[in-house]
């Protein structure tokens, strides 16, 4: 009897976990929802953001009296700062570790190049992975999003802005040379790819477009005469703080997307699983009473022949 009392306590355990996950999975499929159609719209803009600065700067690159440290960062400093985006919530499968696992391949390359690296991590969970083999290269941790009037939580512009003016701040305070940031792009709830991007300086991702040159010549190999009041330096000095806002903003959008398309899947897994581990304990359960009866009636034609 024992054994049945114990099967029985699984089985209302097993189904009360399988209650949580399907419960959990409608939420992330709403969330996803909502997270998708912040990716889908704000792409556009940082779309049109890029090819703004990259026409500016290819046009108008003889015009500069001086660079901006955002396009070209600290050359004489060695200093590597890695981003890394994860979660602050775990149940979303292998989301995080894979994360995790690209940083630490990112981390080696930059230390075999012989930089130092310093992390900043977006996100619980990428500090607490990686605090046990690279705790010591870790600055800070900054969780996302902030409470809002309704009590959620959610990731908005003013956070994307608030950390590329700390950026700013870190690099005019020689505490790093570049910048790069490592997230998770959303392409659908079941399949998601990590990238790593250059975030510090721009001229790393506007030369794969633009050419190394910069040439400010346009498609018919005369130079383009533009006018820009003030002066271009006034411009960029307002427009790249803003698009690097942007692309922050954008990988906040993609990490969050991603992270509700992973638990989305993860707990859909764990409703399926739940459901053919509930069936294998009825099986056990039926099995287990059918030879609990069986037993009592052997026991009962035993007797009654004795008699």
């Amino acid at each position: 009897m024992t054994g049945l009392k114990s099967l029985r306590t699984r089985i209302r355990s097993v189904k009360s976990t399988q209650k949580i996950t399907s419960a959990m999975k409608m939420v992330a499929a709403a969330r996803l929802r909502r997270s998708q159609e912040q990716v889908e719209a704000v792409r556009p803009y940082e779309s049109a953001m890029h090819s703004m600065v990259s026409h500016l700067l290819k046009k108008s690159r003889q015009d500069l009296a001086k660079e901006p440290q955002l396009l070209t960062g600290r050359p004489d400093l060695p200093v590597h700062l890695l981003i890394v985006v994860t979660t602050d919530r775990g149940l979303c499968g292998g989301f995080n570790g894979a994360v995790i696992r690209e940083a630490k391949s990112v981390i080696r390359t930059l230390q075999d190049q012989g930089k130092e690296v310093k992390i900043f991590c977006l996100g619980r969970k990428g500090r607490d992975l990686l605090r046990q083999d690279h705790g010591n290269l870790i600055i800070e941790t900054i969780l996302h999003g902030h409470k809002t009037g309704g009590g959620k939580t959610t990731e908005n512009f003013e956070d994307a802005l608030e950390f590329s003016l700390r950026l700013q701040a870190m690099l005019e305070n020689k505490q790093f040379g570049e910048a790069s940031i490592l997230f998770t792009v959303f392409h659908s709830a079941l399949r998601q790819t990590i990238a790593h991007h250059s975030l510090i300086p721009f001229r790393a991702n506007l030369e794969k477009e633009m050419g190394a040159s910069f040439s400010p010549k346009d498609e018919t190999g005369k130079y383009a005469l533009y006018e820009y009041e003030p002066n271009v330096d006034s411009l960029l000095e307002h427009l790249l703080p803003r698009y690097l806002a942007i692309e922050i903003y954008r990988v906040f959008l993609e990490n969050n997307a991603s992270e509700q398309g992973a638990r989305m899947t993860a707990m859909d897994n764990a409703t399926r699983n739940a459901q053919e581990m509930i069936q294998k304990l009825a099986r056990s359960y039926h099995q287990t009473r059918q030879a609990y009866i069986t037993k009592e009636l052997i026991e009962i034609i035993s007797a009654a022949e004795a008699v």
